[in-house]
């Protein structure tokens, strides 16, 4: 699960500074007038009584902040009920041992001992205030979430303007590249397998173009395009190179983003030692409505080159249309990609 962000402990103290002053305000301006407007004498015990409450309701409030805003998001259950009931026992605590000790210390400080109705308004005034938290905090974590997607949102656009920016420089006239693998074709027309490989490369140029302005596109498609692309590595590897696919056709109809298995039996041609002795099978299978792309792991000596953001940007790129998340499983001697095919929510 990805670590939410933190409210900063700064933005909590100077909320919870607030809420002790408005709530000392009465006792404030008590001691004001008597110590100003009046000949009566300085009271110790109102100025001890203010002190204790300032010091007492910012420890409160802070505390109660921080649980609500910061700790219990690193602590989150997958199942609400429980983080649910987690928060609800943890508030009730907060808040019954705060009102607790306050009672306890009260007498120390001011000299005289607490009634039960003033006992009574002490807890009225925790709960308010704690009450009043909850809110804070809730706004607070909003707050936090808005900002995020607002950066989020910053950043698509960002990648959207270098995605378009590339295009344009690699921007390659479709016609003139048919019409020169049409003419490669005429020159090799005799050779059978030579023909083939360049039908196979002029059906993934014209899938790649056609399903470049698409987000999502058919696992039929998909397979078929895959189909063409391991034919090609064959070509290099010959037996070198096995692929097994067993799709369910319940799952035929479901989509997909575009290349986006091609990219991981190509990860795997990539990162994988190929030989004789070591013969690299990529096993691509439907389970429990999910595509798994698997192989057993044996490491390059001399690795291909590459950038190694290829299986990121398809993290990406499937949270983005699908709203969903890719599952990478490195345990064992198996590396494993699972592509959820589930509905979208």
């Amino acid at each position: 699960m990805q670590r939410l962000k933190q409210v900063k402990l700064q933005e909590i103290s100077k909320i919870a500074i607030l809420i002790s002053v408005l709530i000392t305000l009465p006792l404030t301006l008590s001691l004001f007038k008597s110590v100003w407007l009046s000949d009566e004498l300085f009271s110790r015990d109102l100025f001890n009584d203010l002190v204790l409450k300032l010091l007492f309701f910012f420890l409160f409030s802070w505390t109660a902040l921080q649980f609500n805003t910061n700790w219990i998001y690193n602590i989150r259950s997958k199942k609400k009920w429980i983080d649910l009931g987690i928060r609800f026992l943890v508030n009730l605590t907060i808040l019954i041992t705060s009102a607790s000790i306050f009672s306890y210390i009260y007498p120390y400080f001011v000299e005289k001992t607490i009634s039960d109705r003033e006992a009574g308004f002490v807890i009225f005034i925790f709960i308010i205030v704690h009450i009043i938290i909850l809110f804070i905090s809730r706004i607070l974590r909003l707050q936090i979430i808005q900002r995020e997607n607002i950066l989020e949102n910053e950043y698509l656009k960002q990648q959207n303007l270098e995605n378009e920016l590339t295009a344009l420089k690699n921007q390659i006239n479709p016609h003139f590249l048919f019409n020169s693998l049409n003419s490669l074709n005429y020159l090799i027309r005799d050779n059978k397998e030579a023909t083939m490989f360049v039908k196979k490369l002029s059906f993934m140029y014209r899938y790649i173009l056609q399903s470049g302005d698409r987000d999502l596109v058919q696992l039929k498609d998909e397979l078929k395009f895959l189909e063409s692309y391991i034919y090609l590595i064959k070509t290099r590897y010959r037996d070198r190179f096995q692929t097994e696919i067993n799709i369910d056709e319940k799952y035929l109809e479901r989509k997909i983003p575009p290349l986006a298995l091609q990219l991981l039996v190509e990860n795997a041609v990539k990162h994988n030692e190929i030989s004789e002795t070591n013969p690299l099978k990529v096993i691509i299978y439907s389970k429990n409505e999910s595509i798994y792309v698997e192989n057993k792991v044996r490491i390059r000596t001399t690795l291909a080159e590459g950038t190694g953001n290829g299986l990121l940007n398809l993290y990406k790129r499937y949270y983005m249309i699908r709203k969903q998340q890719i599952v990478i499983d490195r345990k064992n001697e198996f590396f494993r990609v699972k592509l959820p095919l589930n509905k979208m929510l």
